[in-house]
């Protein structure tokens, strides 16, 4: 094993009371994850690769349940930023499919992988822009706070690191394959934010 540790949110052990906040450093955590998935190789690549591919799907997901909606009403133009951002997803979920059909040492997984990351930077940049910067603006810290609670909870769902007793991400995966994963990010988020 290296001594590659992938940081990620809730390292620095701050509050998380503003959703703009956590979710940036959140975008900081994949940035991280595709690093590792690009340096390493073998087995260490796969779980870097499937820790990346649960914090997508997790990331994701928030996402869908918590900011978008408030965007499509909070702030004029929030509609339209939303649709945009979708497009962007379906197209980075798309990629991600094709990948997780690959094994990581497949010669076509790195390129496909370095599509990936180009259209999921380009994504995080985009929703940091038009999104998350109008959200901060027109929303207050009440709010802020609530919202981060419910990624806080998506996030539980998707562990950076390996449950204990866990030691492969391919075996970390069999515990929730993607679409069960999304599902229950979903329920977890709705309870958060009093609808489930």
């Amino acid at each position: 094993m290296s001594d590659l540790r992938t940081p990620h949110a809730g390292d620095d052990q701050a509050e998380d009371d503003d959703v703009v906040a956590l979710l940036m450093r959140q975008h900081g955590d994949i940035r991280n994850l595709f690093d590792e998935v690009e340096a390493t190789k073998g087995e260490e690549r796969r779980d870097a690769f499937h820790r990346l591919m649960r914090l997508l799907a997790v990331h994701e997901t928030a996402e869908e349940e918590v900011v978008h909606p408030f965007a499509r009403k909070g702030f004029p133009g929030g509609e339209q930023v939303v649709k945009d951002r979708l497009a962007e997803e379906k197209a980075a979920k798309e990629t991600l499919a094709a990948l997780d059909e690959l094994d990581t040492d497949d010669p076509t997984f790195m390129p496909q992988l370095l599509k990936l990351r180009k259209d999921v930077q380009a994504h995080a940049r985009a929703e940091e822009r038009y999104e998350f910067t109008h959200i901060r603006r027109s929303t207050g810290t009440t709010d802020l706070a609530a919202m981060a609670k419910a990624v806080k909870a998506a996030e539980a769902m998707a562990p950076t690191r390996p449950h204990p007793g866990v030691e492969s991400g391919a075996k970390n995966m069999a515990l929730g394959p993607v679409a069960a994963l999304v599902d229950r990010t979903r329920d977890a988020v709705r309870k958060a934010m009093g609808k489930g």
